[in-house]
């Protein structure tokens, strides 16, 4: 009885060649079929780490009648590996289709961790990181984009987005003029290659940072933006809970939990507990 094969789905660089893993090499150079977003692309990579494993493509004009073959494929028993053109598979790229496809026939879905734009971004954007919310590419349309970000103006958690270059500087400004020009950001540009730059700022300052700068508009960028303040009836609620933890819990316990129950970030509890806190010793 033939084994069924792996759908294997492996984070490729975003740029640097010294981020690929020997997990990562090892696996492309043993499965049977490398699905690839671009094959031209994915060629390079391959040539550089010595593998000639055969490609196939697969990207979002095709994923849908080149699933089931490869389905077909791994049931028989061959192992593929699923890239994109960069980073993580699915984020933001194809593979969805075939996964589930491969999940609904049973085989193993196998992760390969690597490189991701989103989490690189966010380990240096200097905004809280413990929980947030990844928005993809914007819509290219001024008006969509406004009619998107105004549904967004209040999310709480900080907000990651792509963008192309050409669209930089217009989606900034309407970023700052939908959730509004104080609110702090930063904007990643070709992270883990030779010209990475990670601009800091609010979002006015970076919007007209965009608008001046040219060098803003090349190459691949990621935004991060903070998120909205609690409304003021959320902040009455978390006070409500820190207070009672706090009368038989340490600072940093009561935010956990604060966090937990009311699903407030926790920094902001444990910033809001020590203000509490300090708040009842002046009252002692």
């Amino acid at each position: 009885m033939t084994t069924a094969g792996c759908l294997y789905v492996v984070a490729t660089p975003i740029g640097h060649l010294g981020d690929v893993s020997a997990r990562m090499r090892e696996t492309l150079g043993r499965v049977a079929l490398v699905a690839a977003e671009d094959t031209r692309h994915t060629g390079q990579l391959l040539r550089a780490l010595g593998v000639a494993t055969p490609m196939i493509s697969l990207h979002e004009h095709n994923e849908r009648s080149r699933a089931g073959e490869l389905v077909a494929r791994m049931v028989a028993g061959a192992d593929v590996a699923l890239v994109s053109d960069a980073g993580t598979p699915l984020v933001s790229d194809p593979g969805f289709l075939l996964v589930r496809a491969a999940i609904d026939a049973g085989l193993r879905v196998v992760p390969v961790p690597g490189p991701c734009a989103v989490i690189a971004a966010l380990s240096v954007a200097g905004l809280p990181t413990d929980r947030f919310c990844f928005e993809g590419f914007l819509p290219p349309r001024g008006a969509a984009r406004r009619a998107r970000l105004a549904a967004l103006a209040g999310e709480t958690r900080s907000l990651v987005f792509y963008e192309a270059p050409q669209r930089i500087a217009a989606s900034l400004g309407d970023l700052a003029g939908c959730f509004g020009g104080e609110r702090r950001a930063a904007v990643a540009r070709e992270l883990t290659k030779a010209f990475e730059t990670v601009y800091h700022g609010t979002l006015g300052e970076l919007a007209a940072r965009a608008a001046a700068n040219s060098d803003m508009s090349r190459g691949e960028l990621v935004i991060v933006v903070e998120g909205a303040q609690p409304a003021a009836t959320e902040q009455v609620d978390i006070d409500r809970v820190l207070k009672v933890l706090l009368a038989s819990l340490p600072a940093s316990q009561a935010a956990a939990l604060a966090a937990r129950l009311t699903g407030a970030a926790r920094n902001d509890c444990y910033a809001r507990a020590l203000e509490l806190s300090a708040a009842a010793c002046d009252h002692t």
